[in-house]
């Protein structure tokens, strides 16, 4: 079976004068979408893209991430997309562990490329990919089997480094379908896309889905609780897909009521769960619904979602989407009757290829053909399913994935520190923040300014811990292991 996802987009039967993209205040056609991503799909082959080759792109959520995105699919190549506020140690990992050979980037995020370019890496910037855009040639998109790998999104590992999660043109035009039905996307639909491109939440419910269906999307490059009012009446948005904090921060707007949105019907939640007080005070405030829905980077994501205009449960995840199948699983893969808690493992054309370069996680991540989220849950007799918690020790920061070990490597190298360890804590606002349990060395002083600045030399902002507790020595399990379970306990307690 056939089908290339940037094919998908080009061969859209939308008339070319219809708006695409809205971005800073003006409209961009599909007329000018599909010419720009077929240009620069030329000039990307004639550069060296082809069959299989990994070719990364940097920029926030600017329509030159659509373009090349969906130009890199048409010349056969294979996006790997990054967080443009990576720091050079970040951003080196992935473009080394992906095998990129090309990166495409916005000019705002050029030196942090440069400096974690590995050798031998081609750039092409802002200036670059205009030229490219510019052309004449225009690229008919290779031919692609479903099972074909389209974009290697880096994600959640239970330890160390992210992982590659490969997802396959089949998987992503899958899950798009599914989106597409269980969100009733019209080809009138505006969806505000300020969940960032380069996560597959992002990508999935404010790309992928809205293109393939004709509708529209409109970019927003950060989020503020201003800038979500005015571009709802600017752009006449019916869909709001968002984390959890980004409706808290709205409901602590004043003189804010359903007059101030007046074309939304309707908001998606993911990411991270969702409060029940903050849902409530935000359908109070503006007469809005927010339906919450689930999945893991590894399903491209989305397995499941309340019913839009149905049955909805507060607190639950909803029901699976089509041609998706989730269960509740004990420890070796037997399934869990209703109200029993076990892992949610899923099933269905969404579910990825297996990590890059990762036969062994691949294989842990299997029961059968069933992958395992990692995510301890239930379902109730009429379907519905509730994350109870996370087996996994990730820490969701506003729905971006928090690698504990990664900081905790860091933390190692500092002369000072005898024995470091990150968890989560639960946030009001973002979810969970990361924090810091420390064990000092004898005699070492501590200076957490000192320590701070270092990791921000290194690590993103939200993955630095925002609370550091030095503890005489940390607590350990009977095998000599530093206990997180003891540690997460010491938060509840208040220390």
């Amino acid at each position: 079976m056939s089908g290339n996802l940037a094919q998908a987009i080009l061969s859209s039967p939308v008339p070319d004068k219809e708006i695409a993209i809205f971005f800073e205040g003006r409209g961009i056609t599909y007329g000018e979408l599909k010419k720009r991503i077929r240009k620069l799909g030329a000039s990307l082959k004639r550069a060296g893209v082809k069959e299989g080759v990994h070719v990364a792109v940097v920029f926030p959520n600017f329509p030159d991430f659509i373009y090349a995105y969906f130009a890199i699919l048409a010349a056969g190549g294979v996006v790997v997309p990054v967080n443009p506020i990576f720091k050079p140690y970040e951003m080196n990992y992935i473009l080394t562990h992906s095998d990129a050979r090309m990166v495409l980037c916005s000019n705002f995020f050029e030196a942090t490329v440069k400096e974690a370019l590995p050798q031998g890496v081609l750039v092409a910037d802002d200036l670059v990919l205009s030229q490219w855009m510019d052309g004449e040639e225009e690229i008919s998109p290779a031919e692609k089997q479903t099972h074909d790998l389209a974009v290697i999104m880096y994600t959640s590992g239970t330890t160390g480094r992210p992982k590659g999660a490969m997802l396959s043109h089949g998987n992503l035009l899958a899950d798009s379908e599914a989106v597409i039905e269980g969100l009733k996307l019209e080809r009138e639909d505006v969806m505000l896309t300020v969940l960032p491109l380069f996560h597959s939440f992002g990508a999935m419910v404010g790309m992928i889905s809205p293109l393939r269906k004709g509708a529209k999307t409109a970019l927003l490059t950060k989020f503020t609780p201003d800038g979500i009012i005015k571009a709802i009446k600017q752009y006449g948005v019916t869909i709001f897909p968002a984390v959890p904090s980004m409706f808290a921060l709205l409901n602590r707007v004043k003189d804010l009521s359903r007059q101030d949105i007046p074309s939304l019907k309707y908001c998606i939640s993911g990411g991270a769960p969702l409060p029940l007080e903050v849902m409530e005070e935000f359908e109070r405030k503006f007469g809005v619904p927010i339906y919450e829905g689930d999945g893991p980077t590894e399903c491209s994501p989305v397995t499941s979602v309340n019913p839009i205009g149905g049955k909805r449960k507060p607190g639950s995840i909803g029901l699976p989407v089509k041609n998706v199948n989730m269960e509740i699983a004990d420890e070796e893969g037997n399934f869990l009757p209703p109200g029993e808690i076990g892992e949610i493992v899923v099933k269905g054309p969404n579910v990825f290829l297996g990590y890059y370069k990762d036969p062994e996680a691949t294989a842990e991540a299997f029961f059968g053909q069933w992958f395992r989220t990692g995510d301890l849950g239930k379902k109730d007799e009429e379907g519905y399913f509730y994350i109870i918690d996370r087996k996994k020790d990730m820490i969701i920061v506003d729905g971006l994935n928090v690698y504990p070990r990664e900081i905790e490597e860091l933390l190692y190298k500092l002369p000072e520190i005898a024995e470091a360890a990150v968890v989560g804590k639960p946030h009001p606002l973002h979810g969970e923040i990361p924090v810091a349990f420390i064990a000092l060395k004898e005699g070492a002083s501590w200076n957490e300014d000192r320590v701070k600045e270092y990791l921000r030399k290194h690590l993103a902002g939200y993955k630095i811990p925002k609370k550091f507790y030095i503890l005489e020595s940390l607590p350990k399990t009977p095998t000599g292991k530093i206990s997180k379970v003891a540690l997460r306990r010491k938060l509840e307690d208040h220390l």
